[in-house]
């Protein structure tokens, strides 16, 4: 290996700056801040005058197809003032907000249990019922290898959930926060610290109630706790509580067991809690599986991507013993394989979907994450495809990214309720 040749590669990265080469550490922090600043600036452009990211409004016949009735009747209801009503724009066009959507789901709801006809009541609205025994659902994605889809899952399954009329808790436990990034989060000017899940679950007296932690997003119905990288911290304290444990001192939950605990103060206000786990098998992502009523392993269909689970497989599978063995619970409602960045062309990727497949039968969903520029042209702006509009896109490319994407996330509702005993 060249010495000379990599300093200065080194040198050339730091830059020169009065006559001296700046050390790495001093470089990399200037890129950091400088690239933060231009996400700053972006930011300010994409979202002005506030930097706050909101939600279009669905056009008439969306909001029916949501709530689950036609367009007629959502007129009827509009002409007869029942209801939130829609903003009207030219040519009589009528548009509903995600809040109007929920408030009239919460509407026929009410005219419907006045009827006494619950199961109809429930078409509309969602939510779990705790006294039916339904109990709150947390789903983790996960994966180890980076480039799997997690976090593009994660949120479209969240904001998904939360348009079909479910209360939903997005958790970004990915010390990267690309997930909280998709909410319009710049987590190291947004966040001033102890403002992700790590505040609730750490283990000194800096702790705080994961109530004062969430926050609303402009989707009705789904809310957030941010990550930055003081989840990290996480992975360095869980050693030192596991050893002052031994000592004789009361630490509180073990770790596997925290990430479950904070969840349980706010499970009242929730149906469906999807975390966005980090590409690691670290103490994080165990207390997230621990904390899971189900899970879903994201896999791009490529073979090296396949022996990377294989062995992710087996890793969770030996510390997950090891927490079993330590008093953990560990009952999962469904385990579901899901395939992203799918390609149905690709004849490579068909054969090991196909071999997935036979390996795991129904354990692998059956819709496919395909991959689509339409997902992708719409990151570039920080957004996912159930906020931008078809307009914004060819119709083929639209229609095509968006059904694979309600099929997936219809599957996991399906698998939710079916959970529920529904």
């Amino acid at each position: 290996m060249d010495m000379a040749g990599s300093t200065a590669a080194i040198g050339e990265a730091g830059g020169l700056s009065g006559g001296y080469r700046r050390p790495a550490d001093e470089a990399i922090a200037a890129d950091a801040r400088a690239l933060s600043e231009q996400l700053k600036a972006m930011r300010e452009r994409l979202f002005a005058p506030t930097a706050m990211k909101t939600l279009r409004s669905f056009t008439s016949g969306e909001a029916a197809k949501l709530i689950g009735v036609s367009d007629g009747y959502l007129r009827q209801l509009s002409l007869a003032g029942e209801g939130p009503q829609p903003d009207t724009g030219s040519g009589g066009r009528r548009s509903y907000s995600l809040s109007d959507i929920n408030a009239l789901r919460r509407h026929l709801a009410d005219q419907a249990l006045a009827k006494g006809n619950g199961a109809k009541a429930r078409s509309y609205l969602k939510w779990r019922d705790s006294a039916k025994g339904e109990h709150l659902q947390v789903i983790s994605v996960t994966n180890f290898k980076g480039g799997s889809g997690k976090t593009t899952s994660s949120v479209h399954l969240a904001q998904y959930l939360a348009l079909t009329g479910h209360r939903v808790l997005a958790v970004d436990l990915d010390p990267q926060a690309s997930l909280s990034a998709l909410f319009g989060y710049q987590p190291e000017l947004d966040l001033t610290g102890n403002d992700t899940l790590y505040g609730a679950i750490r283990y000194d007296a800096e702790a705080r109630p994961l109530k004062d932690i969430i926050r609303k997003t402009y989707f009705d119905g789904l809310d957030l706790v941010p990550g930055n990288l003081e989840l990290q911290e996480f992975e360095h304290t869980t050693p030192q509580a596991l050893s002052a444990r031994q000592s004789g001192a009361d630490a509180g939950p073990l770790f596997f067991a925290r990430v479950q605990s904070a969840l349980a103060t706010v499970a009242d206000e929730y149906d469906v809690v999807v975390i966005d786990c980090p590409p690691q098998l670290g103490y994080l992502t165990l207390s997230a599986l621990c904390a899971s009523t189900s899970v879903i392993v994201t896999v791009h269909p490529q073979m090296l991507d396949v022996a990377s689970m294989n062995q992710f497989l087996y890793m969770t599978s030996d510390l997950l013993g090891v927490v079993r063995e330590a008093g953990g619970e560990l009952n999962f409602d469904f385990l579901r394989y899901l395939v992203t960045r799918f390609e149905p062309n690709d004849g490579p990727q068909a054969q090991i979907v196909g071999f997935m497949r036979s390996l795991f039968g129904d354990r692998v969903l059956t819709s496919a994450m395909v991959k689509s520029t339409a997902i992708s042209d719409a990151g570039l702006t920080k957004q996912t495809l159930y906020e931008v509009g078809r307009e914004n896109f060819t119709r083929a490319t639209y229609d095509r990214a968006i059904e694979s994407l309600n099929a997936v996330n219809g599957e996991v509702e399906a698998l939710i309720h079916a959970a529920w005993g529904r």
